[in-house]
């Protein structure tokens, strides 16, 4: 048993896991979700940078938003931006590593395909989408499709199937066992490698910190049959933004909708948004194991446990699914749950500060008495664990992405009352939060809204200034913001 004071550490990462589904008063069935958040915090308003696994993944690991690390895009593929982060940045793992802490990895990495996580300082028992990985396909696995990429009949689709002639059809959910499926295969094998180590780590001197990553709920959305017969699909209703027609939002949202997820019938669409509430349970089910094996240990009063995900799905909202460029709060808002028995105050708190995946490395380092003395995106949440809301804490929340595997430079800032999405590729987005919360008027032509434009774009080249963001360019095609970044200056 160790006799270090600090505390250990459990990470628990989901893929494309949306906020709300963690939430007690969600139709999805969460109980040891909801008991963990009982026993410790909620924050409400997380939201990751970027829409996207990888640059999320990496802000996570860093601190650092995608300007200051470099990884904008899938790494594992030949349109990637970067291969990973950019050479000198440096991952809180490895200061945790040097300052004594046993650092376990077991599952998605997807931070770089140059390094593994053991050149990052941590013990590596099974690690998927890391060094080496290639993601995609590649001239001959298309060459396949031949004769089958002919003029697309609606009339052969099948049970939530989107016909794409030339690329393949694609299947957004399905029932499927645990021994048939790679994705829950690779989250039982991710689990059961934790499971193994955690007894040793308790019996070890060091203080530990152990990542589990999990590649559920991605799409498609496959969940065990027996978390599906847990829903009805008469209890699972439409999005209240589903019968937005887009027509004031930028073009690609709208070819998105038109020709790929607007092939779903409304039925088709509740049952999606069915399957990928019954994944979650299966996710909840797989947490409630670990969470089992910790208090097993001894250690769960002294181990800070955080359950999030690298970000959301937009499951149905606006008719869309998956993630991408529609800068919906769907994709970019994420679970963040902690427990700490030792260290939170009046467990069972929900917070609402605008808190960013960046926020968790300093928290970290705070946590394990180590200096954060470089440049953070991010801040530690301590002072929330104790209680106290930090002076001075950020009242808005940005976003960076330039794509996915299409290039598009899109910023965004969001503060309580509104919301600015700053597109160089089309129109750009602003929406009353307030009064409409769930983004269905853009108001970004509305000249009564010209000085809220003014406004956030402010915000925006502020804190672009103050990450160095290499998206901007005076040239007369590409400066094409309403306000340029000289607002920075401005009083």
């Amino acid at each position: 048993m160790k006799n270090d004071p600090r505390p250990n550490i459990l990470i628990v990462m989901a893929d494309h896991q949306r906020a709300d589904t963690v939430l007690p008063e969600h139709p999805a069935i969460t109980p040891n979700l909801e008991r963990f958040g009982r026993d410790g915090l909620i924050f409400t308003n997380a939201f990751c940078p970027s829409p996207h696994c990888c640059p999320s993944r990496t802000t996570f690991f860093t601190g650092l938003y995608p300007t200051g690390h470099g990884v904008w895009n899938n790494i594992c593929n030949d349109q990637a931006l970067s291969r990973g982060p950019k050479p000198g940045v440096r991952l809180w793992s490895e200061d945790l590593a040097a300052a004594g802490y046993a650092l376990h990895f077991s599952g998605k990495w997807h931070v770089s395909v140059e390094e593994s996580p053991a050149d990052r300082g941590w013990i590596e028992h099974f690690v998927s989408a890391g060094k080496g990985t290639y993601h995609g396909w590649q001239w001959e696995q298309y060459r396949r499709l031949q004769g089958k990429s002919g003029q697309d009949d609606r009339e052969s689709r099948g049970e939530g199937e989107i016909l794409r002639p030339g690329y393949g059809t694609y299947r957004l959910y399905a029932a499927g066992e645990v021994e048939h499926t790679a994705a829950l295969q690779h989250d039982e094998t991710a689990v059961a490698k934790a499971l193994d180590v955690l007894p040793k780590l308790a019996a070890g001197e060091q203080p530990w910190c152990l990542f589990v990553g999990l590649i559920g709920p991605h799409d498609p959305y496959i969940a065990p049959q027996k978390y599906l017969d847990m829903y009805d699909l008469a209890d699972v209703p439409l999005p209240p933004s589903y019968g937005d027609d887009l027509a004031d939002k930028p073009g690609i949202y709208q070819r998105l909708r038109e020709t790929r997820f607007g092939q779903l019938s409304p039925r088709e669409v509740r049952e999606a948004i069915r399957h990928f509430w019954a994944y979650c349970t299966y996710l909840d089910a797989l947490f409630g194991r670990l969470l089992d094996a910790l208090d097993a240990t001894g250690q769960a009063e002294n181990t800070l446990v955080l359950y999030t995900s690298d970000h959301g799905d937009y499951c149905g909202e606006h008719g869309l699914f998956a993630k991408g460029i529609p800068c919906f709060q769907g994709a970019y808002r994420v679970p963040a749950l902690m427990r700490w028995p030792a260290g939170i105050a009046n467990p069972g708190r929900r917070e609402d500060a605008f808190v960013s995946l960046a926020d968790f490395g300093p928290t970290f380092l705070e946590l394990a008495n180590l200096p954060c003395n470089r440049h953070f995106s991010g801040a530690s949440l301590l002072p929330f664990l104790a209680g106290q809301t930090p002076t001075g804490w950020r009242d808005e929340i940005h976003t960076q992405c330039n794509g996915v595997e299409l290039y598009y430079t899109q910023r965004s800032v969001m503060t309580r009352d509104f919301k600015y999405v700053f597109n160089g590729f089309d129109r750009d987005e602003i929406y009353d939060l307030r009064a409409d919360p769930d983004e269905m008027h853009n108001l970004a032509d509305d000249p009564v809204c010209e000085q809220i434009k003014r406004e956030m774009c402010a915000r925006m080249w502020r804190f672009a200034y103050r990450e160095n963001d290499a998206a901007i360019n005076p040239y007369i095609t590409v400066g094409l913001a309403p306000y340029g970044p000289g607002l920075a200056f401005d009083a």
